[in-house]
């Protein structure tokens, strides 16, 4: 048994290092940003974890999450990923809720009650935010979708995956009806990193700036 804050920084260490947001290397500086901590705690538990055979930590080369580190780092986003999608779909939770509810649940709930969501819910692959959700195996999909950032002028794609970090943005993104499924085409893009000029389904054109199209994935379609 490990204690909840451990699979917090396992679950986070993970992200960092294989997420989509994924960097080239994860520094304690960093997992203290990210997780919104002062560096000597991570310091103290990078420490902890590697006594633990949980990761491994070179100095100013970062932290590497050892096998047994990753399977309880997809155990513990596996339960995030389910309980996010059981909150939407069977009681009704809003898109932007579902990330903090969630979190305060991931390490409490059993293996039986894993189980229990996953076939009320059908055996989803897919999370609320349309990212992965690892089996119970420990394995997990890497779609290898674009950012809609990254679109060129006459491309159509459709909404795949957003990223759900900040609450606020997801809650814009709804009202600019950037949801999972919906198409979108980008017809303009001003030069110099200026904002895109998209039409999103059936709400119309928009105009996007690059942050938020940066945090939204699509698959490309022909047009």
């Amino acid at each position: 048994m490990i204690s909840q804050a451990a699979e917090d920084y396992l679950k986070n260490i993970y992200k960092l290092q294989k997420g989509r947001e994924a960097v080239n290397k994860v520094t304690t500086s960093l997992i203290a940003e990210r997780m919104a901590v002062a560096a000597a705690s991570v310091t103290n538990m990078v420490k902890k974890l590697a006594e633990m055979n949980l990761l491994s930590h070179t100095p100013y080369q970062g932290v590497v999450l050892t096998k047994a580190g990753e399977k309880i780092a997809l155990e513990t986003i596996r339960h995030h990923r389910l309980l996010e999608l059981y909150l939407s779909e069977a009681l009704g939770y809003p898109w932007d809720e579902v990330d903090a509810e969630a979190e305060r649940m991931e390490h409490a709930i059993s293996e039986e009650f894993e189980d229990r969501i996953d076939q009320v819910l059908g055996h989803p692959t897919v999370g609320a935010h349309g990212e992965p959700i690892p089996t119970k195996q420990g394995d997990i999909a890497r779609p290898d979708y674009l950012s809609l950032a990254d679109l060129e002028i006459g491309e159509q794609a459709i909404i795949r995956q957003v990223s759900d970090r900040d609450p606020e943005m997801l809650r814009y993104m709804i009202e600019l009806g950037l949801t999972l499924g919906t198409c979108v085409e980008v017809y303009e893009k001003a030069p110099f990193k200026g904002p895109l000029q998209v039409h999103i389904g059936s709400a119309g054109k928009q105009s996007l700036g690059l942050e938020l199209a940066a945090h939204i994935f699509v698959a490309t379609t022909k047009a």
